[in-house]
């Protein structure tokens, strides 16, 4: 067994979509459309790995949760960009676009070698060596 997909509930999908083929090489299937419920969606594959699915319906309610605290459920999840130069570099390349670093790479207690950013819409996201 694997995992196959993640999918994020998000309020902009183009630049969710936009924000993940620049950043992390993802490459967006045909968007889907349902137009008897309002859904649309895209697929993101990634060189290798489970894939990401971004929907949105106008009807779903904002997350109410505090992005930097912690709660029960998914927290985050993690893309390996195979090396600390990658995740250094990629790091700096996000914060010089203005996007929130919430961790600054580090080796972790585990033995990773992360840094931990918000998405566009506030999603957790740890960049891994």
């Amino acid at each position: 067994m694997r995992i196959d997909h993640l999918a994020i509930w998000v309020t902009d999908l183009e630049k969710m979509k936009d924000f993940y083929e620049k950043y992390f090489l993802a490459q967006a299937v045909a968007k889907y459309h349902n137009s008897k419920k309002e859904f649309h969606s895209y697929f993101l594959a990634f060189p290798e790995g489970p894939r990401l699915e971004l929907m949105h319906r106008p009807n779903v309610p904002e997350n109410l949760n505090d992005a930097l605290k912690e709660y029960l459920g998914i927290i985050h999840f993690a893309i390996s960009v195979g090396s600390e130069e990658k995740v250094n570099g990629l790091t700096e390349w996000l914060r010089r676009d203005g996007y929130t670093i919430v961790g600054e790479p580090r080796t972790t207690g585990d033995g990773y070698y992360e840094s931990v950013v918000f998405d566009p819409e506030g999603n957790r996201l740890e960049i891994i060596a």
